[in-house]
């Protein structure tokens, strides 16, 4: 009999905790799962999904807009946050059931609350110790809010999705795409919306220009960006906020976001010390294998701060499941990662940035069209599409692809798989375009820009 309860235990059932349990249990080994939180981690729950049908409502108010220009006559629109909330509520309510189903059938056994690990091979939960051959730490991670002055008044993205009463005004902080995201969102739902970032433009590592497009368009849909601005101190009672930025004004408003980043969520799991090493972030250091320090423990995931992406993660846990216990897998290959931002309009890109292929010492043909979609030509918005492509000049290769307009990420998709497969500018090209449509423009551009 095996000294072991399981041959793999881990801890947490996010994304790619599940994916890892799932295909190794499939592969024959005794898994184990324990979560004391949510089936399905952030981004089931307070992440991707509930972010992308709150967006989908946010569009909605500049659909019903749109459609004038087209001969629809939309009288008394009104919008009921709290039918938005709990419909989203029931949904996520679904999924997890979904998790916890997906989990049972595989014949996973899933154990309710917080893993600490007590030993190379042993996991504490709830008072009940397990012992495992291998430990996975699937821990994800956490909202950050640094050091200011009421902080205690402000909100992160675990709680914005559920507020009670949608604020008339609200400051949101941050500049990376969870903050960019929300104030689209809000903004598109009737929010007088604020977006505080230190810095002089937001989404940085980016490319530059995209960076400045998406400001231009954002500002035009009504968000009210505040760049080179730190919010000093809050104060008041929720509800009733004043917002004292470091440019003198005073903000009133009746909700503060921070979204100023995430942490690995390591506290409390006790690895330190066992002698899992971290880094200066507070990331878990692991190898190519998703191995730590300690032979016995890996993890991978938004707790390795590699690159925090549901999909990744997918793919990570795919790798480590065959690796353990099957006949093994190519490692995950970070390059040509596809990456959307659901700001509106929406962005998408895949490939170096212009600032990056000059760096590398590419060569680079930069092919760009920016023009306004056909449907606004009827519906009398301003919105503007930006596609950008970026090409080495000697080996004709496509080196990035980027995209600011109306489901970026529905075309930037594709042309992941292009970059993947190493297509070149001819293959581009040569290829046939769809028309009517905006993704058509990336095989018509023709003459390089610079």
């Amino acid at each position: 009999m095996s000294q072991y309860d399981f041959d793999l235990f881990v801890i947490g059932a996010g994304s790619g905790g599940v994916r890892t349990a799932r295909m190794a249990a499939g592969l024959g080994a005794r898994v184990a799962v324990c979560e004391d939180r949510y089936m399905g981690g952030t981004c089931v729950n307070v992440g991707c999904v509930p972010k992308k049908l709150y967006s989908y409502a946010a569009h909605y108010g500049h659909d019903f807009d749109d459609a004038a220009g087209f001969g629809w006559q939309v009288e008394s629109v009104r919008f009921d946050w709290s039918t938005l909330r709990d419909n989203k509520k029931a949904e996520i309510a679904r999924l997890n059931g979904i998790y916890r189903n997906m989990l049972g059938q595989a014949g996973v056994s899933l154990i309710d609350g917080r893993g600490r690990v007590v030993g190379p091979h042993e996991v504490e939960v709830a008072g009940q110790r397990y012992r495992a051959e291998r430990i996975l730490l699937a821990t994800g991670g956490w909202p950050f809010i640094p050091e200011v002055t009421g902080k205690e008044l402000a909100i992160t993205s675990n709680e914005v999705f559920d507020l009670e009463t949608l604020p008339q005004a609200m400051v949101i902080v941050g500049g990376g795409y969870i903050a960019v995201e929300f104030a689209s969102i809000f903004a598109g739902l009737g929010v007088e919306t604020h977006l505080c970032y230190r810095g002089s433009l937001f989404l940085r590592g980016f490319d530059d220009e995209i960076r400045a497009f998406v400001a231009e368009e954002m500002t035009k849909k009504g968000v009210k960006l505040h760049f080179n601005t730190e919010v000093k101190a809050l104060a008041g009672e929720p509800g009733a906020l004043q917002v004292s930025l470091s440019s003198g004004e005073t903000l009133q408003v009746q909700q503060v976001l921070y979204a100023t980043g995430r942490k690995p969520n390591v506290q409390g799991l006790g690895i330190e010390a066992l002698g899992v090493v971290l880094d200066q972030q507070g990331a878990v250091v692991v190898n190519d294998s998703f191995q730590t320090s300690v032979p016995s423990i890996y993890a991978l995931g938004d707790v390795i701060n590699r690159v925090q992406l549901t999909p990744v993660a997918l793919a990570e846990g795919t790798f480590l499941a065959h690796h353990l216990f099957g006949e093994g897998r190519p490692q995950p290959d970070y390059q040509y990662i596809p990456t959307a931002v659901f700001t509106h309009p929406n962005i998408a890109t895949v490939g170096l940035t212009e600032a990056q292929a000059i760096e590398q010492g590419h060569q680079v043909a930069v092919y760009r069209s920016s023009f306004r979609a056909l449907k606004h030509t009827l519906s009398g918005s301003e919105e503007r599409t930006l596609m950008k492509m970026l090409v080495d000049q000697t080996t004709d290769k496509v080196l990035g692809i980027h995209m600011v307009g109306a489901e970026a990420g529905e075309i930037i998709q594709g042309m992941a798989v292009a970059l993947k497969a190493g297509a070149t500018k001819a293959v581009f090209d040569a290829t046939i375009g769809i028309h009517p449509t905006a993704a058509e423009e990336f095989v018509t551009m023709r003459t390089p820009v610079r």
